[in-house]
């Protein structure tokens, strides 16, 4: 039985030595776990460590001079009661990491729909690819939303419900619409809106996951988090090939998708909201202030928070590395199913392979990678990657076969290698802002550090579509496809140039990060 049992620290947590975590099988009724639970529902009105950015609450209102109520002690069945409450919380947000992993399931279906059904070209359906993650720039608005307005007395699950009923409507639109030329802007609207309720089931996801980190050990529940966001990554990709393979209809897939996120919605809804901002803030920081306050306090926060050298270096490091890099994976796909006539299951495969390396990468980095100084490990990652490119070089001018290996295993072992050390790049990054994010802007920092990223995505993609068609790759035509690649890996070391923009000795252990 996994009981799962964040907390937040109490007053006197900057002041006393840290006191190790218990187990996921302890016994609910132990004193060690009430004392756990205890102190996680004394935690909303504590101050936080010194030296970190904060925002203080509201004075009182001249028009009422009665203090505010304090609560009365808890009874243990209140505290169990608030347990379960706890653990229900992390089955929505450990849900939502899963259903966020398994959107390449539909979304397989979709790139071999719009090139087969619609007859996309290479780069059309990269413009498409690119285009339809626009609403995922508007992150940082979810989250200053998430962080200011309530929604009753949550702020965190009724915007998962959102997210999972925006995702649903349009799933559920793309399953019965017919497949036509003349539905194409329904179904890039479609699109549009199912990653809108993704974006906003992301960030209210990671803002939790945030809240409850800060007196867990240093970059458990990231990993954690990238863990389950793999491992439904790994069943989408594996599924989706096998029962594209075997129906040929994108149609079943959207369709199951839709039940998914059906089940999501109705497991959000049903749950009550136990966070540490969701209780004693609520009465300290809302009720004695208007809505346009709230987010006018919201946006200053966050941009004072960004502001910081601390966390300022780090954000544009990361973006300005995936920018550069000319991403060429809609020329890929076409490449490898047009040209080389893979089936949709090697590819569905290729992807279950580099969920598998970001799972071992993950615990790697649990157990010793963290230890390393972060610009030294992001250094090594970098020039990995760089390498891992070079891979699709192999493939495109038919190496393997001369090595005697076949297509199919190049690309089963090689073809996700680059994506998955990709992704495992962002996990460092997002263990250095959950130490460094201030109380309150959880929603807002982590909705602007993945929205950049999103925008590098997109610039990125950009850059792809151009490069393409300057150099003159097209449906029909890859002969001039190395040259692409090749640049691409050259480009991949353009950001070990400013490496420095990375605090040379910080490590996951560290909890406060000295400015530079």
């Amino acid at each position: 039985m996994l009981c799962v049992s964040p907390t937040t620290p109490g007053p006197c947590a900057a002041r006393r030595p840290h006191r190790p975590s218990c187990t996921a099988t302890t016994c609910i009724g132990s004193p060690r776990r009430r004392w756990r639970l205890a102190r996680f529902q004394d935690s909303a009105a504590a101050a936080p460590p010194a030296g970190r950015l904060t925002r203080p609450p509201p004075p009182p209102s001249p028009s009422s001079s009665q203090p505010l109520p304090v609560p009365a002690p808890r009874t243990t069945a209140e505290r169990l009661g608030s347990l379960r409450e706890m653990r229900r919380v992390w089955w929505v947000c450990g849900l939502g990491y899963w259903v966020q992993g398994f959107r390449c399931f539909p979304w397989l279906a979709l790139n071999f729909h719009l090139t087969r059904g619609l007859g996309l070209t290479p780069a059309a359906l990269q413009l498409v690819q690119n285009a339809g993650n626009l609403p995922l720039v508007a992150k940082p608005l979810f989250g200053v939303l998430s962080d200011a307005v309530y929604v009753g007395r949550a702020h965190r699950l009724p915007y998962i419900s959102i997210g999972a009923l925006l995702q649903l409507m349009a799933w559920g639109t793309l399953a019965v619409i017919p497949v036509t030329g003349d539905t194409f802007p329904t179904q890039m609207a479609c699109i549009l809106i199912g990653n809108l309720g993704a974006s906003v089931t992301e960030v209210v996801s990671d803002a939790v996951v945030t809240e409850f980190s800060r007196t867990q050990k240093a970059g458990v529940l990231q990993s954690y988090a990238f863990i389950v966001l793999a491992a439904g990554s790994l069943l989408g990709n594996l599924s989706g090939g096998y029962v594209l393979l075997r129906t040929q209809e994108p149609k079943t897939m959207f369709s199951a998708f839709s039940i998914l996120l059906g089940l999501q919605l109705a497991l959000s809804l049903s749950t009550k909201e136990t966070l540490p901002s969701s209780h004693r803030n609520w009465n300290i920081r809302h009720v004695r202030t208007s809505l346009s306050d709230n987010l006018r306090k919201q946006f200053s926060n966050l941009r004072t928070a960004i502001s910081e050298e601390q966390i300022f270096y780090p954000l544009m490091w990361i973006m300005t590395s995936f920018a550069v890099v000319p991403i060429l994976s809609g020329t890929m796909f076409c490449f490898q199913t047009q040209h080389l006539k893979l089936d949709p299951s090697v590819i569905g495969l290729s992807k279950v392979v580099g969920q598998v390396m970001v799972l071992s990468l993950t615990v790697l980095y649990n157990k010793y990678l963290k230890k390393i100084p972060l610009r030294r490990l992001v250094a090594g990652v970098q020039t990995m990657y760089a390498l891992a490119v070079l891979s699709d070089l192999v493939l495109v001018k038919q190496v393997n076969l001369m090595l005697g290996i076949p297509n199919e295993i190049h690309v089963l072992c090689f073809s996700a290698l680059a994506e998955a050390i990709a992704q495992f790049k962002v996990l460092p990054f997002s263990v250095l802002l959950s130490s460094q994010c201030p109380p309150g802007c959880e929603g807002s920092l982590f909705a602007f550090f993945t929205s950049g990223l999103v925008f590098s995505a997109i610039v990125s993609g950009v850059f792809g579509v151009g490069l393409s068609s300057l150099i003159g790759v097209s449906g029909g035509d890859y002969t001039s496809f190395p040259l692409c690649i090749l640049l691409q890996s050259l480009a991949a070391l353009l950001p070990l140039g400013w490496i420095s923009f990375l605090p040379e000795k910080w490590t996951a252990d560290d909890k406060i990060l000295k400015p530079r």
